[in-house]
């Protein structure tokens, strides 16, 4: 799960970054051309092309008065601000048009949804509260999104992201109209806010089927019904104390039993087999071969017609508590070496965020505008997309017209 990075809890102060190479020009060339289809101006394409420019050369935080400082006489600090914040150009297009170009290019593998914690030092950037962060164990002052990425074992790329807005942003009125959020924003959990980005993404956009990974953690009960009812392939993380009736035939004398998903697992320990995947289980483990073992289950009380046949993924390694991780999926007849490559995903996107994400500028926004907040982090997924693109060979889809 991308949650924050330790430096990030510096927030309100420039951060040295190494700079990322700019993206050959064809290359950038083709992207913005295929991403920007949809803006109606050519000024507008032509400052957009300027701020993927700032985040891509940029050292430091990429804010907007860094960025017109580098480009200089190109344009005033003023009219980037009006561009990001203030303006009228819709960002889902974008962001539809860039998960086109990068299934083009990966291919995409699956849509990864994960949140992130964005820390900050004041209490008027859109949507910022306290929020508890597992990476460091502490309660931060700080926003927090939900991304939806479009992983291949090679690469991922941020496609979409929604805004996790607490009640007390949207119950009071002062802070609602300073921020500009739209009226038709409801609040919602965490979940429901995950949820709802990936239905946009996964349904919503026209795409072709992928499967979902959902990695919130522990997943809260409208997940695990929308695993057993829903129509969208989905492997979601769960917590130990997860209740699951077994069903698995293997699982002698304990069919139909309801337990724990722990005590599940734990008693599928003879099940365990080595699966070799491309990232180390737990991350920065020196053992590649993680232990993996999977067992047919289904939701207490949702067993009988149209409720779809679900498993149990454990995952552990050699020499650790069995099991690490627990993961709850509809791809039920699936390969076991299938589900461990598409929870080993996740490790793909929390490299990227680090590696690619923070350096294009990912969490630097620093306005207050809700707009604005979603234009800026827009742009910084096509930047990081310029950034993993550059490097591969197959062409990117042409902009109409």
């Amino acid at each position: 799960m991308i949650d924050v990075h330790p430096h990030d809890v510096r927030a309100g102060h420039d951060r040295a970054a190494p700079p990322v190479p700019a993206a050959p020009g064809t290359v950038l060339a083709e992207l913005t051309s295929h991403v920007f289809a949809s803006l109606p101006r050519s000024d507008q394409r032509r400052k957009g092309t300027q701020y993927l420019h700032g985040l891509l050369t940029i050292q430091g935080r990429k804010s907007i008065r860094n960025i017109a400082h580098l480009l200089g006489d190109e344009v005033s600090e003023q009219n980037l601000h009006h561009f990001i914040s203030d303006s009228t150009w819709d960002w889902m297009p974008i962001r539809r048009a860039l998960a086109d170009a990068v299934e083009t290019a990966l291919p995409t593998r699956a849509w990864v949804v994960t949140p992130m914690t964005i820390p900050k030092a004041g209490r008027n950037s859109v949507g910022v509260g306290r929020h508890y962060s597992p990476a460091l164990g502490q309660t931060l002052n700080a926003q927090r999104a939900v991304g939806v990425w479009a992983a291949s074992e090679a690469a991922s790329v941020p496609v979409n992201w929604r805004l996790h807005l607490p009640s007390s942003w949207l119950m009071d009125t002062l802070r609602r109209s300073q921020a500009a959020i739209p009226e038709g924003v409801s609040a919602e959990s965490l979940a429901e806010c995950a949820a709802e980005a990936c239905r946009e993404t996964a349904t919503g956009w026209g795409l072709r089927t992928r499967p979902t990974v959902l990695d919130l953690g522990e997943a809260p009960e409208p997940l695990l019904r929308e695993a057993a009812l829903g129509p969208a392939p989905l492997l979601v993380r769960v917590g130990p104390d997860t209740p699951l009736a077994v069903t698995d035939l293997a699982m002698t004398g304990r069919e139909q039993t309801t337990l724990t998903a722990h005590r599940i697992m734990g008693l599928a320990r003879t099940l365990r087999r080595p699966v070799r995947g491309g990232f180390p289980f737990p991350p920065g483990a020196g053992e590649d071969v993680p232990l993996a073992a999977a067992v047919r289950v289904a939701l207490p009380r949702l067993t009988g017609p149209g409720a779809r046949p679900l498993v149990l993924l454990g995952m552990g390694a050699y020499g650790t508590r069995w099991p690490g991780e627990l993961w709850l999926s509809n791809l039920a007849t699936a390969p076991l070496e299938h589900l461990v490559r598409l929870r080993q995903l996740t490790h793909r996107v929390t490299q990227d965020s680090a590696v690619v994400a923070d350096r294009v500028g990912l969490r630097d926004f620093t306005g207050r505008s809700f707009n604005g907040w979603h234009r800026h982090v827009t742009l910084a997924s096509v930047a990081h997309a310029a950034a993993v693109l550059a490097d591969r060979t197959r062409r990117l889809p042409r902009g109409a017209g």
